[in-house]
């Protein structure tokens, strides 16, 4: 008969090991997964002390042309 699985709150570093060995795709998936926010905290902190600058935003509207427009000739609509 298998030992039982050991519970997270009784030994967490004992629960890390056994669950990296028994079941390593939920590990390293919560790992991953936790690494998220951690870097949203500390990759652009990190950038601007490089000097990274972000790009400027793309134009949404086309400009519109100040004076007046041409009128048109020939074959217009």
């Amino acid at each position: 008969m298998a030992p039982a699985s050991p519970q997270f709150w009784a030994g967490p570093l004992r629960y890390l090991r056994w669950s990296a060995r028994e079941r390593p795709a939920y590990f390293w998936s919560c790992i991953i997964g936790s690494a998220g926010p951690l870097a949203l905290a500390t990759v652009p902190p990190t950038l601007k002390r490089f000097g990274y600058e972000r790009a400027l935003p793309v134009p949404m509207t086309y400009p519109v042309p100040t004076g007046p427009r041409k009128t048109l000739t020939g074959y217009d609509d």
